[in-house]
């Protein structure tokens, strides 16, 4: 081991201290009494984790790995697979609209449309794409329309279903992605009627009507992967997975190498720092810094004692862009370290060649804040499929079920997310170094080059053990 890895033994874990607040200790996820050791001694753990992964990745991982895609065929699914896919999605959509509009609008969560919209589309389908690859590409209701229509079209006037009429704007790259996603943003965290179910329905039909309008206009793949939000979130999620499916067929690849070649559209690094951000968020708002701040943002566009909605609005809109900022603000400190380290490329370069390294902490900030609504209120699905109108019907048999929330301890949550956010932390200094490695002379200088995301991977860490234990269940 030589000296610089022994500095950052001793070292590194000391950024924890300034990113793992001591308060966090006072605000445990599930009480202090069910935690299997002190939120502050995770921290500690964590850090070391980090370290000593890095240290064995630049002893031991000594050339790049992850650049090559190379993909080894597994199995081709069944004829009619790849078109009862789609229509299992269209259906989906038509009902969730339907039990939205048709159903009980009570606060309750009683309709299928509020358990679907936020739990199994927002949370579950990322989720299941980490893992077993880009579900959503075949699922997604919007763009099976469009598929449709340009299919139809190209029968009944093939010249003017050729070639879209109008031509994507290549500036705009994947900003309108990020405005999808600060809008659910918005909506899920921060808009005042967000259980409404008729509201979700009616913004999933606008959606839907921009969504195939915009494929049809500019091109179904052009728009799908630039101004669809929902497609680019869990589109690049599944990057991460080992399985890649390609015109009916399974491919198996390394893991995280598929999202190595990620291409950097304008926008793209600040569609990852959103979906970090926006998850940031989601935890920081029940928690004390933004209990603090709210009231004094409250205060500033209507009055502390008595509130008004748009006030509200207005200041979670504000704590929204603050943390996806943060988020900005933290990987560019990692960026500018690097070109410190090793002047040979410039930021703009740098910033760019190591964006895809955040997409595994996105991914492990969703899981690890999501993990515990997942497993409890996904089980809604089980009774609220044969009832979705929250009306009292049985359509299945099963709107006897209830959620059992004795499935999994508190402890083994706690577990679940702590595991999470390593294993995304450890996947993202991973994939810097591969990167470092493609990119640099030699392993030394590509070593060097990583301190700084080192610092920057601890902090990340930190703090998002800080979100989880100083909010409560």
């Amino acid at each position: 081991m030589t000296t610089t890895h022994r500095r950052l033994l001793l070292g590194v874990p000391a950024a924890a201290l300034l990113a793992f607040p001591a308060t966090a200790a006072a605000h445990g996820i599930v009480g202090r009494a069910d935690l299997p050791i002190p939120p502050w001694l995770f921290g500690w753990t964590a850090s070391i984790v980090l370290v000593v992964s890095f240290v064995a990745l630049s002893t031991m991982w000594t050339k790049p790995q992850l650049q090559d895609r190379t993909r080894r065929r597994l199995f081709a699914l069944p004829a009619p697979v790849p078109w009862l896919l789609p229509a299992l999605g269209v259906f989906s959509f038509v009902l969730v609209v339907y039990a939205g509009l048709a159903g009980e609008q009570s606060q309750y969560n009683e309709n299928l449309a509020v358990t679907f919209v936020y739990v199994i589309f927002w949370v579950g389908v990322p989720v299941c794409s980490a893992f077993v690859g880009d579900l959503f590409a075949g699922l997604s209701p919007w763009l099976a329309t469009a598929r449709l229509i340009r299919w139809i079209g190209r029968r009944v006037a093939p010249a003017r279903f050729e070639h879209p009429p109008l031509r994507y704007p290549e500036r705009l790259g994947r900003w309108p992605s990020i405005f999808v996603l600060l809008g659910f943003g918005f909506l899920e965290l921060v808009y005042v009627n967000r259980d409404q179910p008729s509201t979700l329905a009616w913004l999933g039909i606008a959606y839907f009507i921009v969504m195939v309008a915009g494929m049809l206009l500019f091109g179904v793949e052009t728009w799908t992967g630039r101004a669809d939000g929902f497609n680019a979130y869990f589109g690049t999620v599944a990057r991460l997975s080992a399985l890649e499916w390609r015109e009916g067929v399974c491919y198996y690849r390394r893991p995280l190498s598929g999202i190595t070649d990620l291409e950097m559209l304008p926008g793209t690094i600040t569609l990852v720092c959103t979906l970090i951000g926006v998850t940031t968020f989601d935890g920081a708002s029940n928690g004390p810094v933004w209990h603090w701040a709210e009231p004094k943002l409250v205060g500033i566009f209507g009055s502390q004692l008595y509130p008004s909605t748009p006030a509200i609005e207005i200041a979670g809109c504000i704590g929204l862009l603050v943390c996806v900022l943060l988020i900005h603000a933290i990987y560019y400190i990692g960026v500018y370290g690097v070109n410190t380290v090793s002047a040979r490329y410039d930021v703009p370069r740098l910033s760019r060649t190591f964006a895809h390294t955040l997409v595994p902490i996105g991914f492990a900030y969703a899981l690890a804040h999501y993990f515990s609504l997942l497993v409890w209120q996904g089980q809604a699905l089980g009774y609220l499929i044969s009832d979705p109108l929250g009306n009292g019907s049985n359509v299945l048999g099963t709107s006897h079920w209830s959620i059992d929330y004795g499935i999994i301890s508190f402890a083994a949550i706690w577990y679940v997310q702590v595991a999470a956010l390593l294993a995304g932390h450890v996947g993202g200094l991973t994939l810097a170094h591969d990167r470092a490695l493609a990119i640099y002379r030699n392993p030394q200088e590509a070593v060097r080059s990583q301190y700084w995301m080192l610092v920057v991977m601890v902090a990340f860490t930190s703090f998002g053990l800080w979100l989880l234990s100083a909010v409560g269940t």
